[in-house]
């Protein structure tokens, strides 16, 4: 299984140009892949004046120009920022994540993330997409989430929070519930306990947050860094920071990670970041199960 994770900043590239088609080349240059892992996607963010829209001016719908990029993939999207009536003749605005699967998917979960007061600092929602696919070993959940940027405070409840979803999806496989019927809503509820948790944590390898998504929980699979998996000894390559000095000043460092447990850990065959693209603020991540 190969899956890629990729901060897309709306398709907005070191040179200031919003180009979704690029950051679907540039992924496709990289290899094929099995699923492909989305933040910073954008619907209805396209208003081009200078008090409105994303910078670069986006499509209207990054989620139905993904899929259109990607025959062959199905496409969720799951969505953190869902503004209306900001003012009078602005679009809905939503912003979030997308998980491309060209797997068989199984089910679609999205988890509204803990968004705690923090007054001294600027926020917004956030979100974790969860799918359940079937791979050639067996079923995984696949986890991309993408973290509160600037309040600590945020980010360690979402960290916790991931943690704890976590524990319900272990429990739920240990212990399901039949479906109703096999038509119902009410499906049966096992979910894999064998799990990737992927995205932009905005928080640097031995954080707070890294170190707190790393503790042990008790009965339940560790969370291991894939990258350690495969490079064990050896420091993060950047994964932001290295193209667009003007938004990173201080300079590049590695914020963007791939989780797997405990049970994936041995099976882990790659982890590389790709350094040369620059068709986003962050780099392409990607990852290789045996």
């Amino acid at each position: 299984m190969r899956l890629l994770n990729w901060n897309i900043q709306w398709g907005r590239g070191a040179d200031g140009r919003v180009d979704l088609a690029r950051i679907v080349h540039e992924a496709q240059a990289l290899g094929e892949f099995d699923v492909l892992c989305f933040q910073e996607v954008s619907r209805g963010f396209h208003a081009t004046s200078a008090s409105a829209g994303l910078p670069g001016g986006p499509s209207a719908d990054q989620y139905a120009e993904l899929a259109a990029l990607l025959p062959g993939y199905a496409v969720f999207d799951a969505v953190a920022t869902d503004l209306a009536g900001l003012a009078p003749g602005l679009p809905r605005r939503q912003f979030g994540n997308a998980i491309a699967a060209r797997l068989p998917v199984v089910r679609a979960l999205r988890h509204a993330l803990p968004w705690p007061p923090d007054p001294a600092r600027p926020s917004m929602p956030r979100v974790a997409l969860e799918l359940h696919v079937q791979t050639g070993a067996g079923p995984l959940r696949v986890v991309t989430t993408h973290l509160e940027f600037y309040s600590e405070i945020q980010r360690l409840a979402q960290v916790q929070a991931l943690r704890g979803l976590h524990a319900e999806a272990v429990a739920h496989a240990r212990e399901p519930a039949p479906a109703e019927r096999i038509d119902s809503p009410f499906a049966e509820t096992a979910r894999p306990a064998s799990a990737i948790f992927c995205g932009d944590f905005n928080s640097a390898a031995g954080s707070s947050a890294y170190r707190r998504m790393l503790e042990p929980q008790a009965g339940v699979p560790s969370f291991a860094d894939a990258w350690v998996c495969a490079h064990p000894g050896r420091r993060h390559d950047a994964t932001v920071g290295l193209h667009d000095r003007a938004q990173w000043p201080d300079g590049p460092f590695a914020c963007d990670f791939i989780f797997v447990t405990e049970d994936l850990a041995g099976r882990v065959a790659r982890c590389e970041v790709d350094p040369r693209s620059a068709a986003s603020d962050h780099q392409p991540l990607i990852l290789e199960l045996a």
